[in-house]
């Protein structure tokens, strides 16, 4: 396995060092991996942390957004540093579990046996700890999500992914395109799966949306990634050989 782990930030620094350990503990049977953590201009002491960080856990890298961009390009300047074929993404906030990637990896890899047109592999909090009203939310944003883009995802919104890094760096980019990433890649010719993944309470900061925020970005961004799908062609390709 040589994988490179994205995890985007803002202001949480009280949860880096914890979650690094538990990344290096994860992947301590891999071939070869890298964490780059993207500081997307914090204002709190996330950026003293992960300098201290930096010098104490060999495999990490620190890149740091000078103003905030948001969650999606955060992930695209991880993805665009990294330096392996596979990405893992993992939420910043400790409540994905780090021991699920090499999991993922071993589903990706199965998988890919029978296709090659796997891309991805979505983690799936199917029993998550968070409020009622969250959960209710997330629910029918997922399931209108679902019905109107036909990914058959239940659960775009995990933060944690396992993908193709020269896939992903294909997709047209656009700020929140985080949360669409399923419909995409299968609008790109990619096949995409779900594997239930651990779901953890979040025991630190807070989180950086709300509901309206999610909502009115959501509807505008929905119907955008409904108008590339719709315009959207895979040819079927013939390579004609020299005589």
């Amino acid at each position: 396995m040589e994988i490179s782990v994205v995890v985007p930030v803002h202001n949480e620094a009280d949860n880096i060092v914890a979650l690094i350990e538990e990344i290096v503990n994860a992947l301590s049977r891999a071939n070869a991996y890298e964490i780059i953590y993207v500081d997307d201009g914090s204002t709190d002491s996330t950026a003293a942390v992960l300098e201290q960080a930096r010098h104490d856990f060999k495999t990490l890298r620190v890149i740091r957004h000078q103003r905030s961009c948001g969650q999606s390009t955060a992930i695209h300047t991880g993805v665009k540093a990294a330096k392996y074929p596979w990405i893992a993404t993992l939420d910043g906030d400790g409540q994905n579990d780090p021991a699920d990637i090499p999991h993922l990896y071993e589903v990706l890899m199965q998988q890919r046996l029978a296709t090659s047109e796997l891309w991805m592999v979505a983690g799936w909090r199917n029993k998550r700890y968070d409020s009622a009203w969250r959960l209710f939310s997330s629910k029918v944003a997922n399931g209108v999500r679902s019905r109107l883009l036909g990914d058959n995802t239940p659960d775009t919104g995990c933060g944690l992914k396992l993908f193709a890094r020269d896939a992903f760096l294909a997709l047209p980019y656009f700020d929140h395109m985080h949360r669409f990433l399923p419909a995409l890649i299968i609008r790109a010719g990619g096949q995409v799966i779900s594997e239930p993944v651990n779901h953890r309470s979040r025991t630190s900061g807070s989180s950086k949306y709300g509901t309206l925020d999610r909502l009115w970005a959501g509807i505008i961004d929905l119907s955008g990634v409904i108008w590339l799908q719709r315009r959207a062609k895979l040819p079927e390709i013939n390579e004609i050989g020299e005589d």
